[in-house]
């Protein structure tokens, strides 16, 4: 795409005789992100095909994924976003094509992260391009993801457990992880595009079981909790992407901050917020902490300081903490600075690629999943996407 490439370039040789410094931090990390951004789309589209950009293989090649994967919606989520930050209408019809790829997946009902696929995307879509048939596939998808409701333990079952899968294989029944309070989302806008109160009583319903059983007394959460289908009770508490099952996992901390932030802008309901804030606490004051404040993938694992950050887990937290800023909280200027102090690290040469580097993601140094032994100090989809929003609520903080 020659009009992307000369953004590009012309973009690059600015910056070589402006004054960069001057800039504030966020306006240069937004540069920075339509270049590394803009160079993965001139791939694109040099290619032919819908690429949808995910992550970096082991033999640093980037891994495209399908519309199925749960991350699928990460990077048309991510163009939406740069088109709001940038106003730039050349990414227009550019998250229009990569968002409505996705289509097929409004009728997913095997796993749970339809939310993420269709949320992040379309929800986007619909919020920016105003596209009426939007509005089905939201309607439609949310219907799918309530497929997966039990009505005894009042979850959305996270994974299946059929055949031999890892899952069936750890002698789950239905379990649920906290990544599944990102999903709720969806069925909140469902309610509201829809004015079918199923989808709010359901999203409710999950986040109320979660806030039961996910938690412990000092706010940190498990990753998975199992339930039984049949009378609805606990069968096992434990961890699937952790270090063990009594950990912190740092994304899943990340996870339960930013969904519960979400339930209370939703619903006003306090006690959503009050669980927020008390698993950022636990995550603010944790010894482990870093001083740039970019979590260890595992706030518990054996060899801090010598484990891999988890960038990912950083963006979200930073994106959560924006909107908490606009809440009526005590000290609510607080967490807005905490937010920037996390985004000053994450835009720095520590986290952020140079140009054209990192397979053309903007970040480096996240990890997916290291019992699994998969996506180890790498770039991920989500944490570009997370990246860009935190950056979006802070201008949108800052033009009030």
């Amino acid at each position: 795409m020659v009009a992307m490439a000369g953004f590009v370039l012309c973009l690059q040789c600015t910056n070589k005789g402006a004054p960069v410094a001057e800039e504030p931090w966020n306006v240069q990390a937004v540069e920075n992100a339509r270049a590394q951004i803009g160079l993965e789309i001139d791939t694109i589209e040099a290619s032919g095909q819908l690429l949808n950009p995910v992550t970096l293989t082991p033999e640093g090649k980037v891994y495209y994924c399908g519309y199925a994967d749960w991350r699928s919606g990460f990077f048309p989520g991510s163009v939406w976003y740069l088109y709001e930050l940038t106003g730039d209408t050349i990414l227009l019809p550019l998250a229009e094509k990569y968002t409505e790829a996705l289509d097929e997946a409004k009728h997913l009902t095997w796993h749970h992260d339809i939310g993420f696929i269709i949320n992040c995307s379309y929800g986007n879509g619909l919020r920016l391009a105003k596209k009426e048939a939007y509005k089905d596939v939201m309607i439609q998808a949310a219907k799918s993801l309530c497929t997966r409701f039990h009505a005894k333990p009042g979850v959305i079952q996270s994974w299946n457990v059929t055949g031999n899968s890892w899952q069936a294989q750890r002698g789950w029944e239905c379990p649920v992880i906290i990544d599944n309070m990102m999903n709720l989302e969806l069925l909140f806008e469902a309610t509201k595009l829809s004015g079918d109160s199923t989808y709010y009583k359901i999203a409710v319903s999950h986040a109320d079981r979660t806030m039961q059983e996910h938690f412990r007394p000092d706010g940190s959460c498990y990753h998975v909790i199992d339930y039984s289908i049949a009378d609805g009770t606990v069968r096992h508490r434990q961890t699937a992407q952790g270090y063990a099952d009594e950990s912190a996992w740092s994304r899943g901390q990340a996870w339960a901050i930013y969904g519960y932030a979400m339930c209370y802008r939703e619903t006003g309901d306090r006690r959503y917020l009050d669980q927020a804030l008390k698993t950022f606490r636990f995550m603010q004051h944790h010894p482990h902490m870093p001083a740039d404040l970019i979590p260890y993938w595992d706030m518990d694992a054996p060899k801090i300081p010598d484990e891999p950050r988890d960038v990912s887990s950083a963006s979200v937290i930073a994106s959560a903490l924006y909107e908490i800023s606009t809440f009526d909280v005590p000290d609510a200027a607080s967490y807005k600075a905490y937010a920037d102090s996390m985004m000053q690290s994450l835009a720095s040469p520590a986290y952020t690629a140079p140009l054209g580097e990192n397979g053309r993601f903007i970040l480096m140094h996240s990890v997916g999943s290291i019992p699994h032994h998969s996506e180890i100090d790498v770039p991920l989809n989500y944490a570009d996407y997370y990246y860009l929003e935190a950056l979006k609520r802070k201008q949108d903080i800052e033009k009030k």
